[in-house]
Parts: structure tokens; C-alpha cells; sequence
């Protein structure tokens, strides 16, 4: 084996579309989920191998990009320019694929792919070569949009299970009586909602009222493009906002900050385009003592053991979305479970890289399409 030093190539690729059955339907503002379908990368160099996932959907519901999208940019531009080349670490790839405007779900799964590789290339943990400082994360839940009786039952079986935070999904219509009832029932739990941008300056007498339920903060309630009227919000009522659609670079990050647009970020690291930007936006946030927490796009293990790592660095100081995987599916594709235990996460740490393994005879079942790249 070449020394990681003198870089590390890239001798083949392996592009997978998987459709890993949910448990219970996924309800949200915008679009209703029964599968959580998603296109899975492995990169292989040196007798290593190294996974990630990416994070865009079948269509354009949370984010412009697309899986059909992404396996265009990723076969037919990206694979066959990186197979066959040597990186020295993770910036030369991320600084490869910087010419290329947007696509950012995409290109995050190709360096986050290259970190695993590259951290078991050093025998070392993601975590470590993050600058992670936790060996456990708090976890808390997202609840989808069901019927009130049903969200109580949920958040029940949540606290006894000892999360940190419950979120709600809420919608115009599925909003303040909703509320009312979970605080009549927990009026003590740690809460927040997410609108995944259903609302608008309209409905600023809603937004407003919600301030009397005592919420950590309201994620996401305007357009993913609208960080002035964010401000406006943000001015009139008291709960902290949380920005997630909106937050897509770090320049995104200081801008709405700096106009107090919100006080809360959400980091995706699909999101915003990898660990380069992820490291970035959380710097920033921490100068502007505005915390950040690890978002979910209801991930396999895969996914939930990279967002586990990210969220070890210091400013994540407030629970993420990384729950047990067990309340998603009933098998995951990867061999460790990885389940919370009183509402903290450990990090996975069942050898370098991400701390696990895949099941390759579950993944072949679940698997729509494989393309392989070879040097």
C-alpha cells in the first residue's frame, strides 16, 4: 500500500440506487415518503473501501436537485474524472469538483465517500479528523404530520425512550391546535417545530401565537430563498428561528446571521456540499454564539453514522435528528445498529472511518440500480 501521504488513489467506484422500505409513512408539509430512496457511493483505493450516501430526493420537494439529476452528474462527469486519480486528502477532491455550479447534495457524497476512505487509509476515526470532541451526541426526534392522537402516542413512546428534543412537522391548518394539545399533555419536554417552509408573512399572526407555547425555536418557516422577510419574522416574535433550506454555504450562514434572520442552524452536511462547508458554517455560527444541530434526511446507517461524526464537533450543543435507526426500518443496510440509548448517540467507532460495515446481502435485495467505474 502507497503511503496516504504520497495521496491516495481512487481505483474503482461503485454508484447504487437503493429503496430501503420505512416503517411508517413519512409525512411532512410538502410530500408524503414510504420508502426512503437514495443513491448510495462507494469509492475503493488501496484494499479500502469508502461509503456515503447522498441525501436529494426522487424529485425537487425539499431542494432543487434530483436523484436522476445526480446520477447524470455523477456517471456521466464526476466518477469517470476522479477513478484512476490520486488525492492527496479530501480538499484537492472538494477543490476538483468546485468548478461545477450547485449540485451540492452531489458532490457532498463524493468527498464524504473520499473522508471515510481517506480516515481508514490513516486508521483513525472520522470524528478525529474533524476535530471532534464528543464521544456521544444528544439525539432527539422528528415527528411527521399525523393526526393529534397519534403525534401524542409518538411523542410518548419518544420520551420513554429518553430523547432530548421532540420536533413536529407542521402545516398551515396542522399548527396551534396541535400545539396546544402536546403542551396540555408534555408541558415540559423540550420542543420545536419545522415548517418546511409553509408559511409566508401572512401567516405572521400564527408564527407569532406560537411564541406561547414555548418552543427552542421554529425551524424553517419561510421560502428557502428568503432570508430578508426570515429577518422580518424574527423581529416580531420571540422564539428563536432556525434556518435550515436556507442555510446552502457558509456565505449563506453569515449573511443571515449577521441580519438576524435567525439565531438557530441547522447543518445538513448533504445540504451544503460536504465536511468543508459543514466546518465552515459551524465556525461561523459559533462566532456569532449561534448554535448548530446535525439535520436529518431520514438516512440510512451509512448517512447516520457520517451526521453522528459531524455532529461530535463543539458548537453542535444542540440535539440533532440522528434517533435510532430502528424507529425508521426494520433492517438497515449496514451490520452495527445503531440505536440511542437515553437520548445520547455514540459514535460509531467499529474500526476507521464511520465506525461501520456494510451488510451486503440485505443491500443486493434493496438495490434499483448499480453502475460500476473502474480505472
Amino acid at each position: 500500500m502507497a503511503s496516504v501521504f504520497e495521496g491516495l488513489r481512487i481505483e474503482a467506484a461503485e454508484l447504487r440506487v437503493v429503496s430501503l422500505p420505512l416503517i411508517t409513512p413519512f409525512v411532512v408539509s410538502n410530500q408524503t415518503m414510504t420508502d426512503k430512496v437514495f443513491p448510495l457511493l462507494i469509492l475503493r483505493g488501496e484494499g479500502l473501501e469508502g461509503y456515503a450516501e447522498a441525501v436529494m430526493d426522487p424529485f425537487p420537494d425539499y431542494l432543487e436537485e434530483t436523484i436522476p439529476g445526480a446520477l447524470a452528474f455523477l456517471s456521466k462527469l464526476i466518477l469517470p474524472q476522479i477513478v484512476g486519480q490520486r488525492f492527496a486528502s479530501p480538499a484537492d477532491l472538494t477543490q476538483l469538483m468546485a468548478p461545477w455550479r450547485g449540485h451540492r447534495m452531489s458532490k457532498a457524497v463524493v468527498e464524504l465517500a473520499f473522508w471515510d476512505l481517506w480516515c481508514k487509509a490513516l486508521n483513525i476515526p472520522l470524528k478525529s479528523a474533524l476535530g471532534g470532541v464528543r464521544e456521544a451526541v444528544p439525539v432527539g426526534v422528528s415527528i411527521g404530520i399525523a393526526s393529534i392522537p397519534e403525534t401524542l402516542d409518538r411523542i410518548a413512546v419518544a420520551q420513554d425512550a429518553g430523547y432530548k428534543r421532540t420536533k413536529l412537522k407542521v402545516k398551515q391548518g396542522h399548527d396551534l391546535k396541535l400545539l396546544e394539545a402536546v403542551r396540555r399533555d408534555f408541558p415540559d419536554i423540550k420542543l420545536t417545530v419545522d415548517a418546511n417552509t409553509a408559511y409566508g408573512l401572512v401567516d405572521l399572526p400564527i408564527l407569532r401565537a406560537m411564541d406561547d407555547f414555548h418552543l427552542d425555536y421554529i425551524e424553517q418557516p419561510l421560502a428557502v430563498d428568503d432570508i430578508h422577510d426570515h429577518a422580518i419574522v424574527q423581529r416580531e416574535i420571540k422564539t428563536a428561528i432556525c434556518l435550515d433550506e436556507s442555510i446552502r454555504t457558509a456565505a449563506d450562514c453569515r449573511k443571515a446571521l449577521a441580519n438576524e434572520a435567525g439565531r438557530v442552524i441547522n447543518i445538513k452536511v448533504g445540504r451544503v456540499g460536504g465536511y468543508a462547508a459543514s466546518r465552515a458554517i459551524h465556525d461561523i455560527s459559533e462566532a456569532f454564539g449561534a448554535p448548530v444541530w446535525c439535520g436529518g434526511m431520514l438516512e440510512s446507517g451509512i448517512g447516520r453514522a457520517h451526521n453522528i461524526h459531524l455532529a461530535s464537533l463543539p458548537n453542535f450543543t444542540k440535539p440533532g435528528d440522528t434517533s435510532s435507526s430502528s424507529r425508521y426500518f426494520k433492517r438497515d443496510i449496514i451490520n452495527e445498529p445503531l440505536e440511542a440509548s437515553d437520548g445520547m448517540m455514540a459514535v460509531p467507532q467499529h474500526g476507521a472511518g464511520i465506525g461501520v460495515s456494510i451488510d451486503w446481502d440485505y443491500l443486493e435485495t434493496v438495490t434499483d440500480l448499480t453502475e460500476r467505474f473502474s480505472a
